[in-house]
């Protein structure tokens, strides 16, 4: 069980990277770009952790306040949940 929760988070990680990645780089040429709430919602999906690495390093999105501390408290909720999860199941 615990190998295919690790499995879902591996995968929405790289698909948060990859969706940073390309709205940075169609940014850049102005092309079509990916909507702020599906950007929230695959963080919000697990995935949060590393799309705010990923816009950091890539330095996108870090003007806006919604992602530069919306996703910090994504990320904070799902700590939380997290130990709540393994104190009582686990």
């Amino acid at each position: 069980m615990i190998k295919y929760v690790l499995l879902y988070f591996v995968l929405v990680s790289l698909v948060a990277i990859i969706v940073t990645v390309s709205d940075k780089i169609r940014a850049k040429r102005n092309g079509w770009r990916t909507p702020e709430s599906t950007l929230l919602i695959i963080s919000a999906l697990g995935g949060s952790v590393a799309m705010y690495l990923t816009m950091l390093s890539v330095r996108h999105k870090t003007k806006h306040i919604k992602f530069m501390l919306g996703i910090p408290i994504i990320i904070l909720f799902q700590a939380v949940v997290v130990v709540f999860l393994l104190r009582n199941f686990l």
